[in-house]
């Protein structure tokens, strides 16, 4: 029998998060490589009262499955926070993931052709590279500067296709 999976995926490299991950099981080591936040400084007790809260108001309709682009209720208090900054967005263009690597990978598939060229920083984050890579693109790192990425090296690579 032949390789059952789709050349594109058999291209796809092991993942390095999974890898660094495996690492932050031991509470002894305190790894800068995963983005991880400090266990200690998550907020228990304010969690498990918006925990409660919510169950308690809306239990049944947040535990149940829901459209695409998630809560409604959620998308519709994330834009009234957003109008609180001056910034309009309706609830209809907030889309609710389940991290930053779904919204990646959802990112790649709606703009991401093969071949592509991907300016990223240097250095970059690693969930991007493993997010885009499935999509077949090419990566350019462009390095960092106080004011943000180094447009004269932009410049100077005229990345084309």
């Amino acid at each position: 029998m032949g390789n059952i999976f789709s050349d594109r995926i058999s291209d796809v490299p092991k993942s390095f998060i999974r890898e660094i991950l495996k690492f932050t099981i031991d509470e002894s080591v305190i790894s800068f490589a995963g983005g991880l936040p400090n266990r200690d400084l998550f907020p228990l007790e304010e969690i498990k009262a918006a925990t409660n809260k919510i169950l308690d108001t809306a239990g049944r309709d947040v535990l149940q499955y829901s459209t695409s682009e998630g809560y409604r209720e959620l998308r519709e208090w994330i834009a009234e926070r957003y109008k609180s900054k001056k910034v309009m967005v309706h609830p209809d263009n907030v889309l609710i993931t389940t991290g930053s690597q779904q919204g990646l990978d959802l990112l790649g598939k709606t703009i991401l052709n093969e071949r592509d060229n991907v300016i990223i920083e240097e250095p970059a984050y690693l969930g991007a590279i493993q997010a885009f890579s499935i999509y077949r693109s090419k990566f350019f790192p462009i390095s960092l500067t106080m004011d943000g990425i180094d447009t004269d090296a932009f410049e100077k690579n005229n990345y084309k296709r």
